[in-house]
């Protein structure tokens, strides 16, 4: 009953004039960004922190996840009609959309893509409204042994964001740890890393960085590849019925990947795209018709858009009970709410129970806002896609440069931002993960902080960590993931080299 009645007072604080007008800002600009290929939700959600400051951290927060969110749903747009995933999470979307697309299917793709991002997306508002205070509340058992455990399982989870390469995701999290120590100490004031300058003193802002990484490495990266102009294919409202055989076709996969969608979502890594490939490798498995994927089959569109949205929501649980983000544009909210002095983790319940309450509410207006959003304007949203980088970009870089000296008025962030930008573009080109970084530097003050408070619990013992179950249980599972990393690949090796002897045999 409780629930109910924040629930409500959430309602009636997301009806106010600033809060729907970000709600409706945030899906909008979510799915032009989905649209236009290249600019990704993480960027786009940097460039718009600077903005949310004018604001509460409530309406801050809604604001970005209506960005994270209407990116889901304007992907799937030009997946099907231009075979172009506008955002990664869509390039799934593009093996049967396309093929629909060249049916004569386009507009039935697209109104049965928005219909189950719509219930997926409400299916994870209720999964997060109903986990996330269960698991604030178990979250409150832990002490700063605990949560230094914890933030040592969630490093080497997030080690492995680059799957091929998780030794580099590993030197990415150090660098972005070192990062994040360059300033006064926050116990004892003492300044490390600043080489005797003033600026230095108060540290490197997240912001310039964010911007600089996910930003201007994207407008540089964008500059040097050839463009080439999509065709659109025209969608009048009169194509935008499905037949009565698509519309049966799509409801089981549609609450497949919803429900797929949310868990995969509670997984360190880029949910929403491992979501995607993990729900249409289910709908072709239990498929009656599988030689239809790859070819049109409503399956394979709806179960992928379906997980994407649901993903996102997963997402937000370990975001708001733990206060540690599993994804960039997880870390991307988790500055935004901290620069409003809001701390997500147990806590949050119960000393800003109004943000996460009024956040839910507007999440499912946000939900509702982006179904009329998508099916009217989808002809519109297409054309946006054919809009020349040319264009674009210059008024991007104004707007980064712009933000990011608002915030402290200072020039030397927006060196760190052109610094940053040209130090991710060369990451980008040499396979380096740049979402483990900011997770580090994200994340790099809390750690400090809970490893602080331990040495001066234990008066210096670390050793005094094993009398706590929960936290040797942390370190546990953090050391049998290693040494299946380790392991895995040379085990993966042996039975490979027995296969090929038996064959030879």
């Amino acid at each position: 009953m409780e629930g109910l009645n924040l629930l409500l007072n959430g309602f009636a604080n997301s009806f106010t004039v600033v809060n729907l007008t970000a709600c409706f800002i945030g899906a909008l600009i979510g799915t032009i960004v989905g649209v236009l290929p290249g600019l990704g939700p993480t960027a786009t959600m940097a460039l718009m922190l600077p903005f949310t400051m004018t604001y509460g951290p409530t309406t801050g927060l809604i604001m970005m996840t209506g960005v994270w969110y209407g990116a889901m749903y304007g992907g799937s747009t030009t997946s099907i009609l231009v075979n172009i995933p506008g955002e990664a999470a869509s390039v799934v979307t593009c093996l049967d959309g396309y093929q629909m697309c060249k049916k004569g299917r386009a507009g039935s793709a697209l109104a049965l893509v928005a219909v189950a991002s719509f219930i997926a997306g409400t299916f994870g508002i209720l999964g997060l409204q109903f986990f996330a205070p269960l698991l604030g509340n178990a979250a409150l058992a832990f002490g700063p042994p605990e949560f230094l455990c914890f933030m040592i399982l969630a490093f080497v989870l997030l080690s492995n964001l680059s799957a091929s390469a998780p030794l580099k995701g590993a030197l990415m999290i150090v660098c972005g740890l070192f990062i994040s120590t360059i300033g006064i100490t926050p116990m004892d004031s003492y300044p490390r890393f600043t080489f005797g300058t003033e600026t230095l003193m108060q540290g490197i802002d997240f912001l310039p960085i964010a911007m600089g990484l996910f930003g201007i490495s994207e407008i540089l990266n964008i500059a040097v590849e050839k463009y080439v102009k999509p065709e659109v294919r025209r969608i009048r409202l009169n194509d935008l019925y499905p037949s009565r055989e698509e519309i049966k076709r799509s409801v089981n996969p549609t609450i497949r990947g919803s429900i797929l969608g949310f868990f995969v979502g509670l997984l360190p890594g880029p949910c929403t795209v491992i979501s995607t490939f993990v729900a249409y490798s289910l709908e072709k498995r239990i498929s009656r018709t599988p030689e239809e994927f790859g070819h049109g089959a409503v399956e394979g569109v709806v179960a992928p858009e379906a997980a994407n949205n649901s993903a996102v929501m997963g997402s937000m649980i370990p975001l708001l009970t733990l206060g540690i983000p599993f994804a960039a544009p997880s870390a991307i909210m988790l500055a935004g709410l901290r620069m409003h002095n809001v701390e997500p983790g147990p806590m949050l319940f119960i000393n800003n129970p109004d943000v996460f309450w009024t956040f839910i509410a507007a999440m499912y207006l946000g939900n509702f806002m982006l179904l009329i959003l998508n099916l009217p304007l989808v002809g519109l949203f297409a054309r946006i896609a054919v809009i020349r980088p040319q264009i674009l970009m210059p008024i991007i870089c104004l707007i980064c440069l712009v933000g990011v000296y608002s915030v402290r008025n200072s020039l030397f962030d927006v060196w760190v931002m052109i610094a940053s930008g040209f130090i991710g573009f060369f990451l980008t080109k040499w396979k380096y993960p740049i979402a483990p970084f900011i997770i580090g530097v994200v994340l790099g003050p809390t750690t400090e902080n809970s490893l602080r408070q331990t040495l001066m619990m234990f008066h210096g013992d670390v050793s005094l960590i094993a009398n706590r179950p929960l936290s040797i249980t942390l370190l546990v599972l953090a050391a049998a993931f290693l040494a299946y990393k380790f392991i895995a690949p040379h085990f993966g090796e042996k039975i490979a080299l027995t296969v090929e002897e038996d064959t030879k045999l």
